[in-house]
């Protein structure tokens, strides 16, 4: 099988998704670099610039626009650039995409069929307003689906079915996850809503999104070292979430850590850990765990991101820390 970067594996996604459907279009901030360079590089040489529209350095004008393209029968993908810049676009992607089809009848017709690409995370000394990973922010408004694809073969499948989706999606990609990785020939799709096992282990389920599987899965290796078998459980998708695999996971292993690189309070890690203490307390054999930023601003200095951050260190601590707190 051949091997892409995630970039390269989104790229090919999007140009089949344009070519399968007239009315996929992309617009955005930074859509004209060279095919390689970006998810969105070389297309305009293909589709044209009225299929792929720069826009102003606005986050509202895109999002409003896709907004309002979707409501008029168009599949608009827009490239936001970065978490972080977002921001000031949430009025248009909570209130506007996240609630119209609830709002105005989606018995009716009604569809919002809207990719929002956004990258996300640190580890790249980039300060606090261009290294964060506020996934957790959307999770807490309803009619939004949520994406944070970790592999190039989910990335492509994940984003192909992002597009042909009729609700708006959140679609996260992280700054360092572009190695490459196995990416099939023929057309296919990766489901919403289906967890996958990274790692099988028998000592404690570890859950993680996006760079975090990779830390995940470094920490696992020398846990085993160790004679800890950790499985490393990677949703995919958080809306919808996967929480059968999940709680299967811990029947098995009895303990639970949730990596998370946003901030811990209100995270990823506390909606996980809640939804398994309400369907597998009697399998919990010691409190779950998170890892994830102490609620604080992502440092620019190394040294103090790398204080902040989650680590290999850091999960593999917790995952230890499971296995003292025997009840």
């Amino acid at each position: 099988m051949r091997s892409l970067t995630v970039t390269e594996a989104m790229n090919e996604a999007l140009r089949e998704e344009m070519r399968r459907d007239p009315t996929v279009y992309v617009l955005g901030l930074g859509l004209y670099p060279s095919a390689g360079d970006s998810a969105t590089g070389g297309l305009v040489e293909e589709f044209g610039e009225k299929r792929v529209r720069s826009a102003p350095m606005s986050e509202t004008v895109i999002a409003g626009s896709a907004v309002g393209a979707a409501l008029a029968g168009m599949r608009p993908v827009a490239e936001l650039h970065l978490a972080d810049f977002a921001f000031n676009a949430l009025d248009e992607i909570l209130s506007k995409a996240g609630k119209w089809r609830y709002v105005h009848g989606a018995n009716h017709g009604m569809t919002l069929p809207i990719v929002f690409l956004q990258g996300i995370g640190g580890y790249v000394s980039a300060g606090a307003e261009h290294s964060q990973s506020p996934v957790a922010l959307y999770w807490h408004f309803p009619g939004l689906k949520i994406v944070v694809p970790t592999t190039p073969h989910d990335a492509k499948g994940l984003l192909k079915t992002a597009v042909r989706d009729d609700n708006p999606v959140l679609f996260f990609t992280h700054k360092l996850l572009d190695d490459a990785g196995p990416v099939p020939d023929e057309d296919y799709l990766v489901p919403f809503g289906v967890a996958e096992i990274r790692r099988p282990g028998a000592d404690v389920t570890v859950v993680a999104t996006s760079y975090m599987v990779t830390l995940a899965l470094q920490a696992a290796a020398n846990l085993e070292r160790r004679g800890v078998a950790v499985e490393v459980i990677d949703p995919r998708t958080l809306e919808p979430l996967d929480i059968d695999t999940i709680v299967d996971s811990v029947h098995k292993t009895g303990r639970l850590v949730v990596v998370d690189e946003d901030t811990q309070r209100c995270g990823v890690g506390a909606e996980i850990g809640a939804q398994v203490m309400e369907r597998a307390f009697a399998a919990l054999r010691a409190p779950v765990g998170r890892v994830a930023n102490p609620n604080l601003p992502v440092p620019y200095s190394p040294p103090l991101e790398e204080a902040v951050l989650p680590s290999v260190a850091r999960i593999e601590a917790a995952v230890l820390a499971t296995l003292d707190s025997m009840r």
